[in-house]
């Protein structure tokens, strides 16, 4: 991918199947496995679904900006809101063997990139990085 795949979607739950659509085909057009795609899908949807439900608190009016790229460090993903900010260190990970419904975001989007991060510069609202490095095999 030559260029960065740019995609901007109000923040209502309809307008994730649009989010999916363009992270499975940024996927596939930097070369991943069909696998490993359907992994990075979930994963931007999942971050997404959290940007509407805790940076907005459910607030369908605003917006959220996605950018896929593919470079020199590897597949990134930035997402960005203007919501209320999060940190990575209050985010709570739910124990795989817990069975019960909701929290396992943080599962899938570990699953499909090596790197994942805030960027503390931005003053307002929230940028999340997302990096798969490049011949990085997530699924073993």
């Amino acid at each position: 991918m030559s260029n960065p795949i740019v995609v901007t979607i109000p923040s209502h739950p309809r307008f994730l199947s649009v989010v999916r659509a363009a992270a499975l085909l940024a996927a596939e057009i930097s070369g991943m496995s069909c696998s490993e795609a359907e992994d990075i899908k979930h994963a931007v949807d999942e971050a997404c679904s959290n940007v509407i439900k805790y940076a907005y608190q459910c607030d369908c009016t605003r917006k959220i900006t996605v950018k896929f790229d593919d470079n020199q460090e590897g597949f990134q993903v930035i997402i960005e809101d203007s919501g209320n900010k999060s940190r990575l260190e209050d985010i709570k990970i739910r124990e795989l063997d817990e069975v019960r419904p909701g929290g396992l975001g943080i599962h899938f989007i570990k699953k499909a990139f090596n790197t994942v991060a805030f960027d503390k510069k931005k003053k307002n609202g929230n940028r999340l990085l997302l990096t798969r490095h490049k011949n990085t095999d997530k699924t073993a």
